[in-house]
């Protein structure tokens, strides 16, 4: 995603782009507003981005057949149940994820399973692809995929880390906060982040009636 917003800021595309990673959120958009999807990111949720790699990369790198391999997400979203389902995540020809579990029906299958994690062997956990960056561990978080992207868009227009993002609340919408990061290149950045549907409607409004002009949001 930001390298996709260095493109699109530098060559006029569609602002303000949107993060897609939230399946409950395209929906609501596709379904109210349908004006604002060419906004949204052309990036794959992170779990899709994984089953994509496992049918594709992975089966090639290890010699199996992509047909053999079941890619299973345990996420806290039943959204993502039917995010897995849809059929533009069959690029490679299989679908990237086959079966989504929420975090209760697998703690519920482990309970009914008699597995008590405390009495078991410590083992070396598997590490298919190496290790995880910081901007991984604060993905999860509300604004964690804003400022994991912008990031990477800062340390690549200017060669430096990018020392925190300083989120403010916006004047009026409890739920929604945004900065601007200045970033050698391109300019000023204005970014928003919008906590849950009621929120992003409310940003979404403010951006039609143009009170609102950002480059970057996450919803």
């Amino acid at each position: 995603e930001g390298s996709e917003l260095i493109r699109r800021v530098r060559e006029g595309g569609t602002l303000p782009m949107i993060t897609s990673c939230s399946p409950g959120w395209i929906k609501f958009a596709e379904h109210f507003y349908p004006e604002f999807l060419p906004n949204l990111s052309t990036c794959k949720s992170p779990h899709q981005m994984l089953g994509a790699l496992i049918k594709t990369y992975y089966a090639e790198k290890e010699n199996i057949d992509p047909a053999s391999i079941v890619v299973v997400s345990v996420m806290p979203c039943t959204a993502k149940k039917f995010e897995c389902a849809r059929p533009e995540m069959r690029d490679s020809g299989y679908q990237d994820v086959d079966y989504v579990l929420t975090t209760r029906e697998l703690a519920r299958m482990i309970r009914e399973g008699g597995i008590d994690f405390r009495s078991l062997p410590d083992e070396t956990y598997d590490n298919p692809l190496g290790e995880y960056t910081g901007a991984a561990t604060i993905f999860g978080a509300t604004g964690g995929v804003m400022e994991a992207a912008l990031r990477t868009v800062y340390e690549i227009l200017t060669g430096k880390e990018l020392a925190s993002l300083d989120l403010t609340m916006v004047r009026g919408l409890d739920g929604v906060k945004e900065a601007t990061i200045p970033i050698d290149g391109i300019g000023d950045v204005k970014v928003a982040v919008a906590h849950g549907l009621g929120n992003a409607r409310k940003l979404l409004e403010k951006i039609k009636s143009g009170e609102g002009v950002y480059h970057f949001i996450e919803v």
